[in-house]
C-alpha cells in the first residue's frame, strides 16, 4: 500500500481522509476506489478532486478564535450563486443554524429543542464517551445579494465589500443550514501516559490548555491520567476563566498543583500567558509547549518554552528554549530526568572538589597546630591538585541519573546549591581527610615500631617540640630513618621524614579517590550504585593511583617529590586510614536518605489524600471527610 503522508493542517488533511472514505455520485469512481482492497497511488484522492471540480474557490473566510468556525465561499458550477460552506464548533455552528438538511436531501427548520437532542445525543457523546474531537458543518446558498455575485479578489465592483473586515465574517455565517457532525479521533501516544505517570510521581503537575471543548478536552484528560476520573477535577472552559476574579483564578492555579493537574478548554492563546504568569507568581517554574504562532507570547513568557520540531511555527522555533525534534511528551520527561541528573553531577563534581580541598587545608591546620614537621610539600600539594583530582572530578560528570531521581518533589527555585546540611557534609569529610593525613605520618614517628625499614620511634612530645633537636645531643637516641644523619637528631625530622611524608601524600591520594567513589550519588549508598555503574570514574581513579604510584617508584620522579617507594604493609597502612571515609559517607547518607524518604513519602500521602477525596466524591458519597 502507498505510504500516506500529510502536509498542512492536521484537522484539514482528516476531513479530506473523510471523503474520499465516504465517495461521491459517480458510481465508476466509487466502484474504482471503495470497492477495491488496494487504491493505487494516483487514487489517493479521487474524491476529493471529484469535488473540487464541481466547485472553484471565490473567498475564505479565515478561522477566529472568537467565532470557533471558518468558511469557504464557493461558485458551483450548476447554480449561479455563490455558496458558503461553514466548519466550526458544533454548539456554535448549531446556534446559528435555523434549518437542519435531512439524508433525503429536503430541508427542515430546525428549532432549540431539535438543536439540544443533537448536542446532548450526539455531541457530549462523541466528546465524552469517544473523546473526539468534533466538528460542524453547515451550509448557505440565499447569500447577500453583495457575497452572492461576489466573483474573487479580481472583483473590482462593491460586491466584495463586506468581506473586507473580519468583523463581517460572523455576519455571513447565519441563517446556516445544518449538514451533521464530523468526529476526528486524534489518540495520544501509547507513550504518553506512561511519561505523564513519572511526571506525577516526581511531583511535577501537568495542566491540558487546549481549544478543544470541554467534554473531549476532560475525556483525553483522563485518558491520559492528567485528572482523575472523580468530578472534583479542575476543569473550566476559557469562558468561564475569564469570568474568575484574580483571587479566585489563582485558587484554582493552586489547587491545580495541589492536585498535580487540571484541565483549560475552549481557550485562546492570552490564556495561556494569564496562567503562566500566575504560576509563576505563586513561585512554579513553568514550561509550556506550543506549536502555533499564537502560542509565541506564552512560550516566551514561560521559565522553559518548548515548541514542536515537527509541527511547530518557525515563530514559535524562535520563542522557545528547547524544541523537540521528534514532538513527542515524553522526551520532555526524559529531559527532566537528564536535566536532574546533571544537577546532580553537578553537585557530585563540587561536593568531591569542595571536600577535598577542606581536607588539604585542614592537614596544613592539624601541622601548624601540632607544631609537627610539615607532612605534605606545596610541590606535592600541587601535584594532587593538578594531576590526581583532575581525571576523577571530570569523571563524575559521567554518573548515572539516582534510582529514585524521578520519585523526589522538585527542588524550588530559589533552594541553595550547597545547603546547611551538605556544606556540614563537606566539613566531615574534609576533616576526617586532614586527620588522616597528618595521622598516619604521626604513626609513623610515633607508632610504627615493627615497620619492615626498623627505624625507631620518638614519644609524642618528641614530635611536637622537634624545633627544640639542637638541644637534645646524645640523649636523642632515634635512628634508622632513610636519609637522616647519623647523630644529628634534627635530620631525623628533616631529611628523615621522606617516608612519613610518603605515607600523607598516599593517603590523601587514596582517599581522596575513595572521595570520588562517595560521590557518585547525593544519597544512594555504593552498595546500590557501585563504582562500575560509571566506567569512566573507575578508568580516573585508576588513572590517579596509576600516576601516583610511577612518581612512588620511578627513582627519578620519587627524588622530585621527596618520596620513597611503599612495601605491602605499607599499602596497608595506607588502606587501614583512607577506607572510613567511605564508611563515614555512608552513614551521612544513611541520613540523607531518611529525609528524602520523608519528603517523598509526605508527597504520596498528598497525592492519596486527593485521589481518596475524589472517589468519596465519585461514588456520591458526601460525608465530609474528617
Amino acid at each position: 500500500k502507498p505510504k500516506i503522508r500529510r502536509t498542512g493542517e492536521p484537522t484539514e488533511a482528516a476531513i479530506r481522509v473523510l471523503a474520499e472514505k465516504i465517495g461521491c455520485p459517480d458510481k465508476a469512481l466509487n466502484r474504482r476506489c471503495l470497492q477495491s482492497e488496494d487504491r493505487s497511488a494516483k487514487d489517493l484522492q479521487a474524491f476529493s478532486h471529484y469535488w473540487a471540480n464541481l466547485c472553484s474557490p471565490v473567498a475564505t473566510l479565515e478561522f477566529t478564535r472568537d467565532r470557533k468556525s471558518m468558511s469557504i465561499i464557493v461558485k458551483e458550477k450548476d447554480r449561479s450563486e455563490n455558496t458558503l460552506y461553514v466548519k466550526g464548533a458544533p454548539e456554535v455552528i448549531l446556534e446559528r443554524c435555523t434549518t437542519i438538511m435531512m439524508p433525503d436531501g429536503s430541508v427542515k427548520p430546525l428549532d432549540k429543542k431539535m438543536k439540544n437532542i443533537i448536542f446532548d445525543d450526539y455531541v457530549e457523546k462523541m466528546a465524552g464517551e469517544e473523546a473526539l474531537r468534533t466538528l460542524g458543518l453547515a451550509v448557505r446558498k440565499e447569500l447577500d445579494p453583495r457575497i452572492a455575485h461576489f466573483k474573487g479578489i479580481d472583483d473590482d465592483s462593491k460586491n466584495g465589500s463586506l468581506l473586507k473586515d473580519p468583523a463581517n465574517f460572523i455576519k455571513v455565517e447565519q441563517e446556516l443550514t445544518f449538514l451533521g457532525l464530523v468526529g476526528l479521533m486524534d489518540p495520544p501516544r501509547p507513550e504518553c501516559r506512561p511519561a505523564i505517570d513519572s511526571c506525577r510521581e516526581a511531583g511535577i503537575s501537568v495542566v491540558m490548555i487546549t481549544g478543544d471543548n470541554r467534554l473531549t478536552a476532560e475525556a483525553i484528560a483522563k485518558d491520559l491520567g492528567i485528572i482523575s476520573p472523580g468530578k472534583n477535577a479542575v476543569s473550566l472552559t476559557g469562558r468561564e476563566f475569564d469570568q474568575l476574579s484574580d483571587s479566585e483564578k489563582t485558587a484554582v492555579l493552586r489547587r491545580c498543583m495541589d492536585e498535580q493537574g487540571g484541565v483549560f478548554s475552549r481557550t485562546e492563546p492570552r490564556h495561556k500567558q494569564v496562567i503562566v504568569r500566575i504560576l509563576r507568581t505563586l513561585g512554579e517554574v513553568t514550561a509550556m509547549t506550543g506549536d502555533g504562532v499564537n502560542d509565541a507570547p506564552a512560550l516566551k513568557a514561560a521559565d522553559i518554552g518548548i515548541a514542536m520540531g515537527i509541527s511547530g511555527t518557525e515563530v514559535a522555533k524562535e520563542a522557545s528554549d528547547m524544541v523537540l525534534t521528534d514532538d513527542n511528551f515524553s522526551t520532555i520527561v526524559a529531559a527532566v530526568e537528564e536535566g536532574r541528573s546533571i544537577y546532580s553531577n553537578m553537585k557530585a563534581f563540587i561536593r568531591y572538589l569542595i571536600s577535598s580541598n577542606i581536607g588539604e587545608v585542614a592537614s596544613i591546620f592539624f601541622t601548624a597546630a601540632l607544631g609537627i614537621p610539615e607532612s605534605l610539600t606545596p610541590v606535592q600539594l600541587l601535584w594532587v591538585n593538578l594531576v590526581t583530582d583532575g581525571p576523577p572530578a571530570t569523571a563524575l560528570g559521567f554518573n548515572p541519573p539516582d534510582l529514585d531521581v524521578m520519585k523526589r518533589p522538585p527542588r524550588k527555585s530559589d533552594d541553595k546549591l550547597i545547603s546547611g546540611w551538605v556544606f556540614f557534609r563537606y566539613c566531615v569529610i574534609g576533616m576526617y581527610v586532614g586527620l588522616a593525613t597528618v595521622g598516619i605520618f604521626i604513626y609513623y614517628f610515633v607508632l610504627d615500631e615493627g615497620a619492615a625499614d626498623g627505624h625507631t620511634t620518638v614519644t609524642l612530645w618528641q614530635l611536637m617540640h622537634w624545633d627544640q633537636c639542637h638541644a637534645w645531643g646524645d640523649s636523642f637516641t632515634a635512628n634508622h630513618l632513610e636519609g637522616m644523619i647519623p647523630g644529628d637528631a634534627c635530620s631525623y625530622f628533616t631529611y628523615g621524614k621522606a617516608k612519613a611524608s610518603t605515607f600523607s601524600l598516599t593517603v590523601l591520594v587514596v582517599i581522596e579517590m575513595f572521595n570520588a567513589l562517595n560521590a557518585l550519588s547525593e544519597d544512594g549508598s555504593l552498595l546500590q550504585l557501585p563504582p562500575w555503574c560509571n566506567p569512566w570514574l573507575c578508568l580516573a581513579v585508576l588513572n590517579s593511583i596509576g600516576i601516583h604510584m610511577v612518581i612512588l617508584y620511578q627513582p627519578f620522579l620519587a627524588s622530585i617529590f621527596g618520596v620513597v617507594p611503599l612495601d605491602i604493609h605499607d599499602w596497608a597502612l595506607v588502606l587501614y586510614f583512607s577506607f572510613p571515609v567511605i564508611l563515614i559517607d555512608e552513614v551521612m547518607k544513611t541520613f540523607g536518605r531518611i529525609v528524602v524518604d520523608r519528603q517523598i513519602e509526605a508527597m504520596h500521602v498528598h497525592q492519596a489524600e486527593l485521589r481518596q477525596e475524589e472517589e468519596y466524591v465519585q461514588s456520591g458519597n458526601t460525608e465530609k471527610m474528617e
